[in-house]
């Protein structure tokens, strides 16, 4: 047990950018009916500004086209599913983070694919033919949408350090298209915003060492740097299904700072901001620890902390609807979204609609530590514990408030009572559940919410909290306004009968 002394006049060190991007499946898939559904529902709750996904030159949007005139090879373009799969985001009120790629099959120099949906990630066999699609699809964003689209956000590629991503992970030639395609948008239209190199896990501060060492020497000025962050160890593979350990968190934040360090020992790119464009605990669709209260407990401490370096970070991904491995066999798979099928949130959705709260509520972070964050609002505090230990944590929070009477609200998520794996695992683990099934899932994935009453003791209020093991837990202190109708007496109420 710890005792926590609120002390108004401290202040942390807190950016909350919790609803600024997020992750989806390829963009193909914005062209389903659940794809959509899910991405209502966070919207509904959460409300992100920005979404990035891969896939937007891969075949099925079908953007890239070759033809032959009169003996003569043509290019044409066809926005007609792009603009249908934007023009849903813009409904929802999201924007598209633009990831450059993959390759279309036509213009790719090789045959080397990754995934179910074959993304191509050879380099293009003509890079002015590269660049002419690249420009050409931001001038027709911008005559259909307007300005708004300066203020999307453009990453070239995406984990070019991975052979499967990138062929054979040839750091050169990915400098190459960086080059090629930062000077053509900015020759097209300076306003625009691009970053890179998009690495992930394997040499990353060798990659962004060269990256910006080549930017420097060729008079290139990223806007924002950008890198992925995953914080498990290589997982076991059994049957479908992907076993990891999570990573000591400390470590990872180390492994971010590096980035920033790195960046700003260039005097060129001081202080450029740094965009993780995917985040998560398993890199891996199958990774079982993505449907668990542990991965929304844990995510409770990324969030903390993400904004202290980094401008923005992406959560990968929103949804379920996902094929990069196949389509999934059942309901809880490992799923990288926060929303498993049928729109059931998983615990981790809660860890995110509770730090929108916090955003939302807070105006002055004045407590953060490894398992708790706590802000000021206009009524009292508002503030989220999370513990990923296997015990249950105890904490007193003191905090200094005048004589009158507070409501103390928790909404809690743990493995007791907001667990819709432990419901779908009781009713034996159905890989289509019923409609009546689907409901008891979705019965127990909503956070228990209770309150109390308490009251200052000499300009302090104490008040005593219980977080379970791997639970997350939103609580706020509001003055309390107590204004009765006239003969309605509660306590006579519950007892008078």
């Amino acid at each position: 047990m710890g005792i926590v002394n609120i002390n108004d006049e401290l202040t942390f060190v807190f950016n909350n950018n919790v609803d600024f991007c997020v992750g989806t499946g390829r963009l193909g898939l914005g062209l389903t009916k659940e794809y959509l559904e899910e991405l209502k529902f966070v919207q509904d709750e959460i409300g992100f500004k920005l979404i990035r996904g891969h896939g937007l030159f891969s075949d099925d949007v079908a953007i890239y086209h070759e033809y032959e005139e009169n003996g003569v090879k043509k290019v044409e373009y066809n926005y007609t599913y792009i603009d249908r799969i934007f023009d849903e985001y813009l409904k929802l009120k999201i924007e598209p983070y633009l990831e450059l790629g993959f390759m279309p099959e036509k213009l790719a120099s090789g045959t080397q694919t990754i995934f179910y949906w074959k993304g191509q990630t050879t380099p293009p066999k003509d890079y002015s033919m590269w660049t002419d699609m690249v420009v050409a699809l931001l001038q027709h964003l911008v005559k259909r949408y307007g300005e708004r689209v300066y203020n999307w956000p453009i990453e070239v590629w995406n984990e070019p350090n991975l052979p499967g991503f990138w062929y054979k992970a040839d750091m050169q030639e990915y400098f190459k298209l960086f080059k090629e395609t930062y000077i053509a948008i900015k020759a097209f239209d300076n306003r625009f915003k691009v970053g890179g190199p998009a690495v992930c896990g394997v040499k990353e501060d060798v990659w962004i060492k060269a990256f910006l060492e080549f930017c420097n020497e060729n008079n290139l000025k990223p806007d924002y740097i950008t890198r992925h962050h995953y914080t498990v160890e290589f997982p076991d593979r059994i049957g479908h299904y992907d076993y990891s350990k999570l990573e000591d968190a400390n470590n990872r934040f180390d492994n971010l700072q590096s980035t920033r360090d790195i960046i700003d020992s260039f005097e060129e790119f001081k202080d450029t901001p740094i965009h993780i464009t995917e985040f998560s605990t398993s890199y891996t669709p199958r990774g079982v620890i993505h449907d668990t209260n542990l991965n929304a407990a844990y995510i409770a401490g990324q969030l903390a902390r993400l904004g202290d370096v980094n401008d923005l970070y992406s959560y990968w991904t929103f949804g379920d609807v996902f094929e990069e491995e196949g389509v999934p066999f059942t309901l809880f798979h490992g799923g990288f979204g926060m929303v498993a099928a049928n729109c059931i949130p998983k615990p981790t959705f809660w860890t995110f609609a509770f730090f929108k709260e916090l955003k939302e509520k807070g105006e002055k972070c004045v407590w953060k530590d490894d398992s708790m964050i706590v802000l000021k609002t206009n009524s009292g505090y508002i503030g989220v514990l999370w513990n990923t230990s296997e015990e249950d944590a105890e904490k007193d929070l003191v905090v200094r408030l005048d004589g009158k009477q507070y409501v103390f609200v928790q909404k809690d998520v743990d493995e007791e009572c907001c667990n819709p794996l432990k419901m779908w695992h009781n009713l034996g683990e159905p890989a289509n559940p019923s409609s009546f099934e689907v409901r008891l899932i979705k019965d127990a994935a909503t956070p228990n919410v209770s309150s109390k009453i308490v009251e200052t003791h000499t300009n302090e209020l104490s008040v005593h909290i219980v977080t379970k093991k791997h639970g997350v837990k939103l609580f706020e202190l509001i003055e309390r306004k107590f204004t009765p109708d006239r003969g309605y007496d509660y306590e006579k109420v519950l007892s008078f009968h």
